[in-house]
Order: structure tokens, then C-alpha cells, then sequence
């Protein structure tokens, strides 16, 4: 019967089990073997509850600890928690606590050989190559951790199950070497690490790699499919170096801070290009991209953020030249293509027609004139607020849509104008149409 009460309760969150203790004894044992603890905002409702809870039985340990000035208690708490068969460990020590080292004698054998996601926040983890392995890890997430490279080389050396690493502002991380023996390693993170100069994976299956800062790649890296990175000339690094070194990316998202012109190698298997916001700069020529459409065979999706807080350059309405073309191209593949921030900038319009010209299997283009969530979103009360500036390039850009653009849609594709809103956007009383216009030929 007492397992019937322990597996109730285990249903229930933790402050509906924590009530129902005052119905029966029976249930006030069962709830002292609650399996999933999230103790989050005062350190006096925290301990209480960790003093009463036998520490047997705990699946998942959440302590939310932002906000709290003293946890002078923490250790205890740990040691209360954490205990053989536990499967997640979140600890979130706060920006007061920086300071707090987590006990790597608290990963006994016990809890090493159950524990199968662990994070840290905002304290030092200082493992040593003593530390036995973790025979079931499959998700580490370090923020705001104090640990080195070694350190960090020396846990993940003994953590032959995992499959996601994510790393975000650990400073104290210079060069990463991911070892072969991770086998089962597919998604690496790493973000805000901006000491990071060199990463090395030797893991096999890895196939997912997110970036931040320019960092030196090397190891085994043919099997990569996905790729985000995010730093200055991300775009230019992408065409001059991955078609060697990734030659089977399928998927690629990059950020930047400014951009120079460059042609670019085959990267055949790419199939979604994404860039995001403020990746080029004012003065870009968007119609450079064309060698990258020449260089992607594959590609099916286009996602471009060129969304800019001033306009740099020159609009299509104030250059009288005929639009640049190129010689005939065939993107069979390319599907989608979506323009966030989509001005009157004559290189930009080029590149529009460009595409609607060659893309022989375009189905649908999407052209936002304004970056950031709209009212008529789920949970958006308004518009993104934007510059009136902005707002009245957004105007200028939906007429060069109507002028230069509308006209060359075949009738395969369907085109859809998002404007300005009627009722969050306005520039000089006058408002533009809050619906994207969508139309088949």
C-alpha cells in the first residue's frame, strides 16, 4: 500500500504533494521520498523542506537559488538530495555565490552511474582526473562556471554516453578538446566563451555545432550538419572555408557584425541558409550573395535577417539604372525564402529579382518589412517597437515591392508583403496595413 501512496504523489508537484502530507501519516512519508525537488526563492522555505525530505528516492534536484543572500546551507542541502538512482541535477547558484565551488565529492559511485543530466550556473566546478565515470551522463550544461579546458576535458573523458555538451560564458575555458571517445556526442553549444581560441572534437558522430567568436575548428569535422556561428565575417569565413572542411553541411545559421564581399566554394550538401539580424552592414551588397546561391546546389530554404537601424544604402528610388543581372542560373532545390527587415535598397531588390528569375522550384517568398513579433502574434498585446526611421524605410520598402518586385512573381509562387501595422506602426499619422498580403497568380 505504501508504494501505491509513494507512486501518487510522485504525480503531483511537489507544493500539491507537500499539502497533502497533512491529510495522513502514510502520505507524509510517502512525501519525504518525493522524486522531483524544485526549490526556488527563499533559503528558509528550501531548508525546511530538505530537513523533512529522507533524500531517498529524489529523480530530479532543481535549486533555484537567485535572489537568496545567504545559503550558507547549501552543502547540506546537496547532501540531503543528491543521492544514489538521482537522474538530474540543476543548480542554479545565483550571481552572489560565484563564489561556491560544487563538491565533486558529492558524485559518488552511486550517483555517477544514475545521474543523466547535470547543470551548473554561476559557480566552480573543479573536476580532477580521479573523478570515476558517469556511465549514463547524456546532458552537461555549464553557464557562468568556473573550470578550465583540462577540467572540463577531464569530466567529459569519462562521460562516454553523452550526447549534448552545452557550454555559454565560462571564461575560464581557452582551448577544448572533445576526445574519440565520445561516441554518442552529436550536439555541441558553445556560447559567450569569449577566451576560447581553439576547439578540437575527435568525436565521430558529432554532426550539430553552435559558435560563438571566432574559434579554430579542427578534428573531424566531415560529418558536420548543422552549423550556427556568430562573429565578424562569419559570412566571409563561411564561404572561404567551409566547403573543405564541411563539405557535408546541410543546415547553416550565421550572425555577424560586418561583412566583406568574397566568392565562395561548392558546398553541395547545404539545404538551409539563416542569417540573423545585423549580420550585414549598412553599406552591404546584398547582391554578393548570388555566389553563394551559386555555390549551395542543394539549398531549399533562404532565411536572410537583413533587418538595419539606418538605411545605409543607396534605395532603389534614388538610383535611376537598370537593374544588375547575371548570367542564367538554375537553383532547382530552392523552395522558401524569407526576408526579415526588407528595405528599398537597390542591391537587395537585385537580389530578389534575381532569385524569382532563376529559382525554378520557388514556392513561396516572404518579404517582412519590419523586424520583431507583431499584435496579431499569440501573447503580443502590440507591435515591436522600431525606430521612426525604420518605419519609414518599412513604407518605402512596400513600394518598391509593388514597383519592382510584384510584377516578376510567376504564378507558382506565392508572395507575401508583411507591412507595417495599422495600429502599432505609424509615421506621421499616416499608417501602413497590418496583414501580410498573400496572393497566387
Amino acid at each position: 500500500m505504501q508504494d501505491t501512496w509513494h507512486h501518487i504523489l510522485s504525480l503531483l508537484p511537489l507544493r500539491d504533494a507537500a499539502r497533502a502530507s497533512r491529510v495522513s501519516r502514510a502520505f507524509l512519508r510517502s512525501w519525504r521520498c518525493h522524486p522531483n525537488l524544485t526549490l526556488e526563492n527563499f533559503s528558509h522555505t528550501i531548508d525546511c523542506i530538505l530537513r523533512r525530505h529522507s533524500g531517498v528516492g529524489v529523480k530530479i534536484l532543481i535549486l533555484s537559488l537567485y535572489g537568496i543572500a545567504n545559503n550558507d546551507n547549501l552543502d547540506s542541502w546537496l547532501q540531503v538530495a543528491v543521492a544514489p538512482g538521482i537522474e538530474e541535477i540543476m543548480l542554479l547558484a545565483g550571481r552572489s555565490k560565484m563564489e561556491y565551488n560544487f563538491p565533486c565529492s558529492l558524485l559518488s559511485e552511486g550517483i555517477r552511474n544514475s545521474i543523466q543530466r547535470f547543470q551548473l550556473r554561476d559557480c566552480a566546478f573543479h573536476p580532477t582526473p580521479e573523478l570515476g565515470p558517469l556511465s549514463n551522463l547524456k546532458r552537461l550544461c555549464l553557464e557562468s562556471v568556473g573550470i578550465t579546458g583540462y577540467e572540463l576535458e577531464c569530466f567529459i573523458s569519462h562521460s562516454r554516453s553523452l550526447e549534448w555538451l552545452e557550454l555559454t560564458d565560462c571564461q575560464g575555458i581557452i582551448s577544448l578538446k572533445i576526445p574519440c571517445e565520445l561516441q554518442q556526442l552529436n550536439c555541441l553549444r558553445v556560447r559567450e566563451c569569449w577566451r576560447l581560441r581553439v576547439l578540437e572534437s575527435k568525436a565521430p558522430n558529432l554532426s550539430d555545432l553552435a559558435t560563438t567568436g571566432k574559434v579554430k575548428l579542427f578534428g573531424e569535422t566531415l560529418q558536420m550538419k548543422h552549423l550556427s556561428m556568430f562573429f565578424q565575417n562569419a559570412v566571409h569565413y563561411a564561404r572561404a572555408e567551409l566547403p573543405s572542411i564541411m563539405p557535408n553541411l546541410e543546415r547553416l545559421s550565421l550572425a555577424s557584425g560586418a561583412e566583406v564581399h568574397s566568392k565562395t566554394c561548392l558546398i553541395e550538401h547545404l539545404t538551409v541558409l539563416f542569417t540573423s539580424g545585423l549580420t550585414f552592414s549598412p553599406s552591404y551588397d546584398y547582391f554578393s550573395l548570388v555566389f553563394f546561391l551559386d555555390a549551395s546546389p542543394s539549398l531549399e530554404t533562404l532565411i536572410l535577417d537583413v533587418t538595419q537601424l539606418r538605411m545605409g544604402q543607396i534605395s532603389v528610388f534614388e538610383d535611376s539604372s537598370s537593374l544588375r543581372q547575371i548570367a542564367e542560373r538554375h537553383y532547382c532545390c530552392l523552395k522558401s525564402v524569407k526576408i526579415t527587415g526588407f528595405s528599398s535598397a537597390k542591391s537587395l531588390v537585385e537580389l530578389v529579382c534575381h532569385v524569382l528569375k532563376n529559382a525554378v522550384s520557388l514556392e513561396s517568398l516572404t518579404l517582412d518589412t519590419l523586424h520583431g513579433w507583431r499584435c496579431s502574434e499569440e501573447n503580443h498585446p502590440r507591435c515591436f517597437i522600431v525606430q521612426k526611421d525604420m518605419l519609414m524605410e518599412a513604407t518605402r520598402a512596400v513600394e518598391a515591392i509593388g514597383t519592382y518586385i510584384k510584377d516578376k512573381v510567376p504564378a507558382t509562387v506565392k508572395l507575401s508583403a508583411v507591412e507595417p501595422c495599422s495600429r502599432c506602426h505609424k509615421v506621421g499619422g499616416r499608417a501602413g496595413k497590418n496583414r501580410a498580403h498573400s496572393r497566387r497568380r
